[in-house]
């Protein structure tokens, strides 16, 4: 049976606006500064600092407006082309000096991983289709080095896109050689053959000899650290088997990982800057190459123009109509700019106020408990926010540069009832394994009663959660001879 009735339901909506804004607040610095330079381009209305300078902008540059909140619904056009007296500093997303200099950090080019492989394939004695094979074999290298896939896998796959077929054999003689290209041990297929394809380049030493045994005849072994039945196999002192595991020490686990890492632009460009001066702390944004954001009175003028038109036709009413959109969009653009920096200043000042012992002395000791709802509900906005500014922004500091995320953490009660932050258990952690005796390293349980002795009451559970978030090893694989 049909039934008619009323409901009342109250739901909450981001407007498209709000959307952009929240993503303009997640972007890093490098990406901000693409996305207004984008802006720029699309948006004519949008003007810098640069196309037209103002003898008057230095005179204003401390009266920088930051508007609270950002208007969705439509803007009174009239507004721009009534108020001519308006100075450009109010229509300007710039808290800084226009005579400070721009921090250009230069970036450098170069080849990539992968041509830098391909570069050494004329080197080789190859036939034409050989050298296809090789071409094809490096671009199923991994940035690792590794060559991850099944030679069954290429073979298919050099049958369907290149209508190379050959047998697997042949595969095999041409990987070879392509695994006497450099770095030593790429193009291998497992962990032992990467590090047996290193030493097999090495002069042979009584040390080197020792080492190709055991990767070669016990790496089940040395996964495991087996050393007394390493020492019983190979019918040898300890003393010989210690230097054989040195000079696997020595090998890169990973031979493409620092290779490809020099073609790429790892640099991390901060998006705040702290400074101590005398006890005291600044924080500033980094401003970089970000331009001075203004209306085009270009375009003001010539929406008066248009509406000083008598008897408009429809090509002056689209115009108008293409104007004014630009003219919103533009406004909207600087308003999301100014709430954008003035949100971040909120958030990084609430964080340097809250771990200001930390940011004077640099002792990782003295970060206090923090969490992502203490500085939403210092600065009065949403966890959210808080935590798209924490997971993507880096500080600059006296004692390095730092992801704002390292600095939240829960807390635990020590003995003595006081909040300590799970990151100065975790240090003290990590300086109780440093110095244990790496012969009988301590087990998860015994790293618990150590930390006890310095006051912090954990279980072993979670010694054990922390020990895997620093990347330390169970003690069997921490141990050394």
């Amino acid at each position: 049976m049909l039934k008619q009735q009323f409901q009342l339901k109250l739901s909450q909506k981001l407007s498209p606006q709000q959307i952009q804004l929240m993503k303009m607040i997640q972007l890093t610095t490098l990406d901000f500064e693409q996305r207004l330079q984008n802006e720029i381009e699309e948006n004519p209305a949008l003007e810098t600092g640069k196309e037209k300078e103002d003898e008057h902008l230095d005179d204003f540059q401390d009266d920088f407006e930051v508007h609270e909140t950002i208007e969705t619904q439509e803007i009174d056009i009239d507004a721009y082309l009534s108020d001519d007296e308006t100075p450009s500093y109010k229509l300007t997303a710039n808290n800084f000096s226009s005579d400070d200099d721009e921090k250009t950090i230069p970036l450098t080019g170069g080849i990539g991983f992968h041509q830098y492989l391909k570069g050494q394939i004329g080197s080789l004695i190859l036939t034409p289709e050989e050298e296809q094979i090789a071409e094809f074999l490096i671009g199923s290298i991994d940035d690792s080095g590794y060559l991850r896939r099944s030679l069954q896998d290429v073979l298919d796959d050099l049958a369907f896109t290149q209508n190379i077929i050959v047998k697997e054999e042949q595969l095999e003689i041409v990987l070879k050689k392509v695994q006497s290209i450099e770095p030593a041990g790429v193009g291998a297929r497992t962990l032992q053959e990467c590090l047996s394809l290193q030493l097999s380049r090495k002069q042979l030493s009584v040390h080197q000899i020792m080492a190709s045994k055991i990767i070669n005849e016990a790496f089940e072994l040395f996964c495991k650290k087996h050393f007394l039945k390493l020492q019983e196999k190979f019918d040898v002192d300890q003393e010989l088997l210690k230097q054989g595991l040195k000079e696997i020490e020595r090998l890169n686990p990973k031979p493409g990982g620092a290779l490809s890492g020099n073609f790429q632009n790892t640099h991390i460009v901060p998006d705040f800057i702290l400074t101590v001066d005398n006890g005291i702390l600044n924080v500033t944004l980094n401003r970089r190459n970000a331009p001075e954001l203004h209306i085009s009175s270009s375009y003001k003028e010539m929406m008066k123009g248009y509406q000083a038109a008598p008897g408009k036709n429809s090509a002056q009413k689209d115009a108008i109509q293409f104007i004014k959109q630009k003219l919103d969009a533009a406004q909207w653009f600087i308003d999301a700019v100014a709430q954008r920096h003035q949100t971040l200043y909120q958030t990084i000042n609430a964080i340097v106020k809250h771990q200001e012992e930390y940011f004077l002395s640099g002792d990782e000791l003295k970060l206090k408990p923090m969490i992502l709802k203490d500085i939403a509900e210092i600065i009065k906005m949403d966890i959210s926010t808080v935590s798209r500014v924490a997971n993507s922004k880096y500080i600059e500091t006296p004692y390095g540069t730092k992801l704002l995320k390292s600095f939240f953490s829960e807390s635990l009660t020590n003995e003595d009832g006081e909040e300590v932050s799970t990151l100065e258990i975790k240090k003290n952690l990590r300086t109780i394994i440093e110095q244990e005796d790496k012969k009988k390293p301590l087990a998860d349980l015994a790293l618990s009663e150590e930390l006890l002795k310095g006051g912090y009451r954990v279980a072993r559970r979670t010694v054990a959660k922390y020990r895997e978030q620093m990347d330390f090893p169970v003690a069997r694989l921490r141990k050394e001879l």
